[in-house]
Order: C-alpha cells, then sequence, then structure tokens
C-alpha cells in the first residue's frame, strides 16, 4: 500500500505545481494577466518605471527595502501576484522575501521587461530611448584596435562584481584594448539584434570582427587571454 500512496502523492504534488508555473514567459505571462483582474507588481525603481510599465502594474523598488515592505503590506496575499523586473534578478529576490511573508502564489516573468520589450508587447507610457543599431556599434568599434563591449547595468549583481575586474584590466599595461559599456536597461533593440539574454554580456572585437563572448562572471586572467 506504501508504494501506491507515495506514488499517488507524488502525481497529486505535480499536478499542482503543473497548474501554478512559477515563471512565465512573455507570452504566457501576457495571456495569463489579460484574464481579469490580476495583480501586477513591476519592482524596479522609480525612474526605470516610468520609462514604461505593464498596463496595471504597481510599483515597488526592491532596491529600498522600507519602501517595498511599506508597499508590499498592501497587496492581498491571498490572490496570485504577477511579478517582474528589468531581467529577472530582482523579481526573484523579492519573489523569494514574500514567499516568507505569507504569498503563495507568485508568478515571475521571465527575462523582466527586457524579453518583453525584445518579444514587442505593449507598454504603458514608453519613453523613446534613441537605440544603437549594429552599424552604430560597428562606428563605435572602428576596424584597427580590440575593443571589449560590455552590456551590463547598474542594478545588477554580477555586473557590479565585475567592475572591479574591469577596473583593473584598464590599469593593466600589459594589454591594450578600448572599453565600450552598454546599458542593457536601455539598449533592448541592439541586445536582440545579437541574440544577447545574460547580462552582463562581453564580446571582444579585433581589428572590427566578433573574436569572443563571454557571460556573467568571468575571471580577470580568462579576459585578459581573450584580450591579448
Amino acid at each position: 500500500m506504501r508504494p501506491v500512496i507515495l506514488a499517488l502523492l507524488l502525481f497529486s504534488s505535480c499536478a499542482v505545481a503543473g497548474q501554478s508555473p512559477r515563471v512565465l514567459s512573455p507570452e504566457a505571462f501576457e495571456k495569463a494577466i489579460s484574464e481579469g483582474d490580476q495583480l501586477i507588481l513591476d519592482v524596479r525603481t522609480e525612474k526605470e518605471f516610468r520609462l514604461g510599465y505593464i498596463k496595471n502594474a504597481m510599483q515597488a523598488n526592491w532596491n529600498d527595502t522600507a519602501e517595498f515592505r511599506k508597499r508590499v503590506q498592501a497587496i492581498d496575499r491571498q490572490k496570485p501576484v504577477y511579478i517582474y523586473c528589468l531581467g529577472g534578478v530582482r523579481s526573484t529576490a523579492a519573489a523569494k522575501w514574500m514567499e516568507t511573508q505569507g504569498f503563495s502564489n507568485l508568478i515571475e516573468l521571465d527575462g523582466g521587461i527586457n524579453a518583453w520589450k525584445i518579444e514587442a508587447r505593449p507598454l504603458e507610457n514608453p519613453v523613446q530611448e534613441k537605440q544603437l543599431t549594429l552599424l552604430d556599434l560597428s562606428a563605435m568599434v572602428g576596424t584597427n584596435t580590440t575593443v571589449l563591449v560590455d552590456f551590463g547595468a547598474d542594478w545588477c549583481p554580477p555586473c557590479r562584481k565585475m567592475q572591479p575586474v574591469l577596473d583593473s584590466l584598464k590599469k593593466d599595461g600589459s594589454i591594450r584594448f578600448e572599453l565600450i559599456k552598454i546599458d542593457a536597461g536601455t539598449q533592448t533593440e541592439i541586445q536582440k539584434s545579437l541574440g544577447i539574454k545574460t547580462l552582463p554580456t562581453f564580446i571582444i572585437f579585433k581589428n572590427g570582427k566578433d573574436t569572443w563572448r563571454g557571460e556573467g562572471i568571468i575571471e580577470a586572467a580568462e579576459l585578459k587571454k581573450r584580450l591579448e
């Protein structure tokens, strides 16, 4: 009897999990929030929020602990909460904390607003930032130098962790290269063109040609080797 009971329990838990996915693609997220009066929570900063947000979203800055906790207190813990940020890092952290506060049905937007924009899904009051093109990047990179292009953002923890590495490489007199930093929070079109989905992403151009790409935390020795 025990194996049968265990099997039934496993089947039951899997069925429940299948009914309540924790992470949804932009397409599935949009479909879900269109069905009824859903609670949507944007955990970006007010400045980011003003650049464009998902219709009917409330805003609570995860980076401001006092503000976030105060605003979240006003949200019904019994209802599903659809949560997003710019790239997915902050929404995941916020969702984990909210779980400890009694929120039992939190649904995250996979890839955040960046993924939403890449799929050209609608935003309220979007500010039209001038978007870099591949031609613009080509002109910035040039044809006779070694260039390290950094796609990152100030709010991205791995990006911040990489900053001292980049600083040390710039001070290293044994290698010569130019560093170009591109704000991944606003320059979504060029990320789409280059197939960039992870922050930070580094691309090395030598004499105008894309010779190497790396994602996330990268050791200084590895970057130096690739730049030489």
